[in-house]
């Protein structure tokens, strides 16, 4: 800004003589310039911010396609389906590999299907008119599924063993047992969250 205020100003200083009349610039100009200026700055430090966001990123998918050993769109699918839907990449990760083990027509004498492990009539809480061949699509499969374990973090304050628990055993399970006074523990929360290391972990409202 003092460098276009300068700029300005030398635009139109000269040597004054006797009788000269000194004309000072628009102070409409020299505010026209600044704020010019102003935007350009922004602007310049937003594209910075995308760079880096984007960089980021690029580095998580391709980390966790080798952690993993799963092809990248994968790993990207997983990445930004999870950021969509609240949930912290890295839980994303663990929850797809100890559910089905990144196998997309993954099955369960359950019923549940895909990555993510959701039974139809969970799947159509969220999507009333969705098909088993619907669930078995990757984004819709993922998407799905994290949103129900976004809503189980939201139901048990962020809790995310017992969110996690709640995706494994049903929401209604878990609260019956916490209300009697018991434990819901299964092995099933260790199991997603061992090697699991995020900062967000113990942040309530990481989203």
């Amino acid at each position: 800004a003092v460098v276009v205020l300068v700029a300005t100003l030398a635009g139109w200083t000269h040597r004054v003589n006797a009788g000269d009349t000194v004309r000072l610039p628009d102070i409409r100009v020299i505010v026209s310039r600044l704020g010019s200026l102003g935007q350009q700055l922004d602007a310049a430090h937003g594209e910075v911010a995308l760079a880096e966001l984007q960089l980021d990123r690029a580095n998580a998918i391709m980390a966790n396609s080798s952690k993993y050993q799963i092809p990248a769109d994968l790993a990207a699918s997983i990445y930004d389906v999870a950021l969509s839907e609240g949930i912290d990449p890295a839980l994303g990760y663990q929850l797809v590999k100890i559910e089905s083990n990144f196998k997309s027509d993954a099955h369960s004498s359950m019923g549940a299907l895909g990555y993510t492990q959701v039974q139809l009539a969970t799947a159509r809480f969220y999507e009333p008119n969705v098909t088993e061949k619907d669930l078995l699509e990757r984004d819709m499969n993922l998407r799905i599924g994290f949103r129900f374990l976004s809503d189980m973090l939201g139901k048990f304050d962020r809790d995310t063993q017992l969110a996690l628990l709640a995706y494994n055993r049903g929401p209604t399970r878990v609260t019956q047992i916490l209300a009697r006074g018991g434990d819901p523990a299964n092995g099933y929360s260790a199991a997603v969250l061992e090697g699991y290391s995020s900062p967000h972990t113990t942040e309530p409202g990481w989203r």
